[in-house]
């Protein structure tokens, strides 16, 4: 995405979040208030009205806007791309919490996608850092990964094997694998969610993705393996279906871990 565009985009985000934010807290009545705006009742839907600005509001309205576009510029022109790629995450965030994407943004704020030169060496890297970050997990659990990222690379099936990467304004924030295991039996393969693009339901979509993928491909079972300590994943497979069928204790990556296996017939 070339450069100037990307900037454009974060800066017409920002900008939107601040009209999200400015309903939140009331601006508004306090711009009828000043005879800057019109309201007038929906003819067709009563609890709905229309905002119009007035000819004092319009007189008012056009160096503010030029000016609330060179300052979003500059505010944003003071963080590095990965600090403005995590300010709209949050702002996304926020809006979804508080119902404003439902109501005003229906993008979710990420894309889908196929991966490309380098996408496997992100992912490896980048589970390493937020695993040993968050769980302290050592350097056996980067050689997992590493395998797991190897093996399917070099027996790659294209008929029944997929890798989604997950992209927010230019930048990689999600991936998930569905691995073949046998003929019968799909394997979801290092699910992860950028921080920066958690709260968005991105976990939850990239687990359907696969799903609907391995019911396409005929696979009557999906299974995975995962962690008691990884709650948010966990709740994303049993909402999708999945039950816990065992697990066991290692400490294969350092601090003691319980590891579970789950699984999802058709």
């Amino acid at each position: 995405m070339p450069a100037i565009r990307q900037h454009d985009q974060r800066i017409a985000a920002v900008r939107g979040f601040n009209r999200f934010y400015t309903r939140q807290i009331g601006v508004l009545r306090n711009f009828e208030k000043r005879g800057l705006i019109r309201r007038k009742v929906s003819a067709r839907d009563a609890r709905q009205s229309h905002l119009t600005l007035t000819a004092r509001g319009r007189a008012a309205y056009a160096p503010l806007e030029r000016r609330s576009q060179h300052d979003t510029g500059a505010m944003l022109g003071k963080l590095a791309p990965a600090e403005q790629a995590r300010l709209i995450a949050a702002m996304n965030a926020i809006e979804t919490l508080l119902g404003g994407a439902a109501q005003n943004s229906p993008q979710p704020g990420y894309i889908l996608r196929a991966p490309r030169p380098g996408d496997f060496g992100w992912v490896v890297r980048r589970n390493a850092e937020l695993y040993a970050q968050d769980y302290q997990w050592k350097e056996p659990f980067e050689g997992v990964c590493a395998q797991i990222v190897a093996d399917f690379v070099n027996k790659f099936d294209a008929r029944r094997e997929r890798c989604w990467i997950a992209e927010m304004n230019g930048e990689n924030v999600g991936c998930i694998f569905l691995a073949k295991d046998s003929a019968t039996v799909a394997r979801i393969r290092l699910l992860l969610v950028d921080p920066k693009a958690r709260g968005l339901g991105l976990g939850a979509r990239l687990v359907d993705e696969c799903l609907r993928f391995a019911r396409r491909a005929g696979y009557r079972k999906v299974t995975l393996w995962t962690h008691s300590v990884l709650t948010a994943a966990r709740h994303i497979y049993e909402k999708a279906g999945f039950k816990l069928m065992r697990s066991e204790r290692h400490k294969d990556w350092g601090p003691p871990v319980v590891s579970e296996h789950w699984d999802l017939e058709y």
